[in-house]
């Protein structure tokens, strides 16, 4: 019977989700995304051939692929940021990782571990300090899909922490045991954390559109335009129906309202307590009881029509502001109807 390494399983599921955000979203943005599930795909494929095949000279390549898996996660994640974080020059970081870990091979193998785990710690801390910042420092994350692209983003920093973690511990095994659980190790650790990273960049990729415009730096502290920007951008939204745009992000927002990205997202917070996609939201689930409120209209369509592009965010955040699901508000406003009709009569 053939035998097929975990990893070959790994891969098809990356390969399946490369193909999934191929298709879902063609952005240029999410090109970034798309090389680093390969990336991934590609390193479940090596470390099944070596491990599972024990094909040896795939040692060689391995700890190039590694390299470049690190910097490509963060700028991949930074293009959620500004997109200029995934031009050629800042991609370049990770061909000359690979180039340094190569040169380390060659002139000091001793060091190749060391260098490889301080890597990936280097960049989950670059890709921790992005996450920190919450959904509205991902300003070009469709508003819909920023909360996900959040969470992804810290999944795939602490599956860079995982991937150390399981480096330093194979490192400990061949110190103890010359490498007898090495296998083992291998292929039920760092192909999870490849897994996670690929399913994360899925995710961060679904949520990016296209845009060129960078935030700015916010004041510290309360200002008196506050209240002002905020009632600017309520006028802005009930006028023109942004909110129906499932691609918006915060930056689109931003430019429509003439205002730096950052400058808005702080308004919003100090003056609603809340982030821009929980306020953009609000707007939709409004105009989804409005619509509701029609005959006829069924509860995918308004979804729709509101601008939200996935059930589970509509329906999380209809329980949120309503404190009921669609089909128990719906319910409810029919029975306030009646009780209405009864006394009017």
């Amino acid at each position: 019977m053939l035998f097929v390494p975990l990893p070959f399983v790994n891969a098809l599921l990356l390969a399946l989700v490369f193909v999934f955000l191929k298709k879902s979203n063609g952005a240029t943005a999410t090109r970034a995304f798309l090389m680093l599930i390969a990336l991934c795909c590609l390193q479940s494929i090596v470390l099944g051939l070596r491990w599972g095949y024990n094909v040896d000279a795939l040692r060689f390549v391995q700890p190039l692929l590694a390299a470049l898996l690190p910097p490509l996660a963060y700028e991949s994640f930074r293009g959620l940021v500004d997109q200029a974080a995934p031009g050629r020059f800042r991609l370049a970081a990770a061909p000359l990782a690979a180039l340094v870990i190569l040169g380390l091979m060659l002139a000091a193998p001793i060091l190749l571990d060391s260098a490889l785990v301080l890597l990936f710690l280097a960049y989950a801390v670059a890709l921790a300090r992005i996450a920190w910042r919450g959904p509205d420092g991902l300003g070009l994350a469709r508003l819909d899909e920023a909360a996900a692209a959040h969470r992804a983003l810290w999944l795939a920093a602490f599956c860079l922490c995982l991937s150390a973690l399981f480096d330093l511990v194979i490192l400990f095994d061949f110190e103890r045991s010359g490498g007898s659980h090495a296998a083992i190790l291998v292929s039920n650790a760092n192909i999870v954390s490849l897994l996670l990273i690929g399913l994360a960049a899925r995710t961060a990729g679904h949520a990016q559109t296209e845009t060129n415009t960078e935030p700015e730096p916010a004041a510290q502290t309360a200002t008196s335009e506050d209240a002002e920007i905020v009632a600017r951008v309520d006028a802005l939204m009930m006028a023109q129906h942004l909110h129906r745009d499932d691609t918006l992000n915060l930056s689109r927002l931003a430019r429509r309202a003439g205002l730096p990205a950052r400058q808005l997202s702080q308004a919003i917070n100090r003056v609603r307590d809340m982030n821009v996609s929980r306020y953009v939201n609000d707007f939709r689930i409004k105009d989804v009881c409005t619509l509701l409120r029609q005959d006829g209209i069924t509860v995918t369509e308004a979804m729709y029509r509101a601008g939200f592009s996935t059930k589970s965010n509509f329906n999380r955040e209809f329980l949120r502001v309503t404190g009921m699901t669609p089909d128990q508000w719906r319910k409810a406003e029919s029975s306030d109807l009646e009780q209405k009709d009864r006394m009017a009569r």
